[in-house]
């Protein structure tokens, strides 16, 4: 079986051993691959969050070569709680060809991949620049990439290209669905439960608009124009958080839920949640007969863009050349592609493992792919054919 070389295995192994769930700092990370780039006179620039417990790391090798290709990854992983891991998720165990831990497939092994490479990209001629992007919070929203492209766009760099290698069996996706999350938080009003007439049941309300929200989904599920190639064909709604109540005997004054819709490229997510509110409208007027102050508010808290490139598109050939096929596929999960493609870079997503394996108990990627993997970027050294 082909594996990967020991200095991509390392590499990958120690970033999947660091703790960078979403709701975790992930700058031992970032400073460990930034130590190393500075080890090697690569220049590179940081750009944080607010709280600058965060940061994304964007590097720069064959500086004032033309155009340039950005390798793109995101650095934070999904937590595992309540997951029946076989061992330590933090552990980078290699055992049947395979490395397990957290973030193995999404997307650190393609992360050290790249870092792994550096030192033979500096000792090459790159026909053209190499940019590393890695990003924070993608996981919860994508907020580091954006962060990222800002700071880019201000400092006048501007990619030709972009990879992301975020899992695909190593196969080009050339498109997938937008994912765009709300908060409706319902305002009521309290009373004993034998006094319904006096108060405004939060809860009832949140679940009149739920129930519109799934309408909506049967609506599109039924009548949304297919895009074949997806597993699902259509766009999708769904509510994942619903809380509410304090007791059994009392109406309730307050309810939160959160929900989703993932909408295909050309869909229009926006009026998506325009019925949303629309409907929650017509229910405010009785609720504020009762009570003057209820009703609902929505807030937006992710929202990532739906991407979809075309197969003569300079990334998509790119990734076909390299990896020696002209296959291509779609796929159902969310990346930071739309934001890179938005900013004005041909993009395609191409990378080692499977989502089957990505957020799942023994989350694994095989060192088959990581080879494979492997090929890919030795060939960006090699000028066009």
């Amino acid at each position: 079986m082909t594996q990967a070389s020991p200095d991509t295995l390392a590499w990958a192994q120690r970033l999947v051993q660091m703790d960078t769930r979403s709701d975790q700092s992930n700058l031992q990370l970032i400073e460990c691959i930034a130590d190393h780039l500075r080890s090697l006179n690569v220049p590179l620039r940081l750009s944080w969050d607010d709280s600058r417990q965060k940061a994304n790391l964007f590097a720069t090798l064959g500086t004032g070569k033309p155009d340039g290709l950005v390798l793109s990854g995101h650095t934070d992983t999904v937590p595992w709680d309540g997951q029946a891991w076989s061992a330590d998720p933090l552990s980078g165990e290699v055992k049947n060809g395979r490395l397990y831990g957290r973030g193995s497939a999404d997307m650190k092994g393609w992360i050290g991949l790249v870092v792994a490479h550096t030192r033979a990209w500096l000792e090459a001629d790159l026909p053209h620049a190499l940019h590393y992007a890695f990003s924070y919070d993608e996981e919860v929203g994508g907020f580091g990439v954006m962060n990222l492209i800002a700071d880019l766009r201000e400092a006048g760099i501007a990619p030709a290209l972009c990879i992301v290698g975020e899992p695909t069996d190593m196969v080009p996706a050339i498109a997938h669905k937008g994912v765009h999350r709300w908060r409706c938080c319902v305002r009521g009003k309290a009373a004993h439960s034998s006094q319904t007439p006096m108060a405004v049941n939060a809860v009832e309300a949140a679940a009149r608009v739920v129930a519109h929200i799934a309408g909506i989904g049967e609506d599109l599920r039924q009548n949304e124009p297919r895009q074949t190639g997806f597993d699902v064909p259509y766009s999708t709604s769904a509510v994942c958080r619903f809380e509410g109540g304090i007791a059994d005997n009392v109406v309730p004054e307050e309810c939160r839920f959160n929900y989703e819709f993932r909408d295909l490229p050309g869909s229009d997510a926006a009026a998506m949640q325009q019925r949303v509110v629309d409907y929650a409208n017509t229910l405010e007027p009785a609720m504020q007969a009762v009570e003057a102050s209820s009703g609902f508010t929505f807030e937006s808290f992710a929202s990532m863009p739906a991407f979809q490139a075309r197969p003569d598109e300079a990334a998509v050939q790119l990734a076909q050349r390299l990896v020696g096929s002209r296959e291509t596929t779609l796929v159902a999960f969310g990346t930071e592609a739309g934001l890179f493609q938005r900013a004005g870079m041909s993009t395609v997503v191409c990378g080692p493992g499977s989502i089957q394996q990505a957020h799942q108990a023994d989350e694994y990627v095989s060192l088959e792919q990581l080879a494979r993997a492997e090929a890919f970027l030795r060939g960006l050294a090699a000028p066009p054919r």
